[in-house]
């Protein structure tokens, strides 16, 4: 006799499946690499350097 396999496993393993390739092409689509994160966090820095010292009080 063959095991009795749990069809509700099988299910919930193809939903996350399913999702969990959802999201990797949707990394792939709109994500940002970790250089290009350093970029923006590197010319926002300096941006907010530059108008604090320009203000004058």
């Amino acid at each position: 006799m063959k095991n009795v396999t749990n069809l509700n496993q099988f299910r919930k393993a193809k939903v996350r499946d399913a999702k969990r390739a959802q999201a990797d092409e949707n990394a792939v689509k709109f994500g940002r690499s970790k250089a290009q994160k350093d970029l923006e966090a590197a010319r926002a820095e300096k941006a907010r350097r530059e108008l604090d010292g320009k203000s004058t009080t």
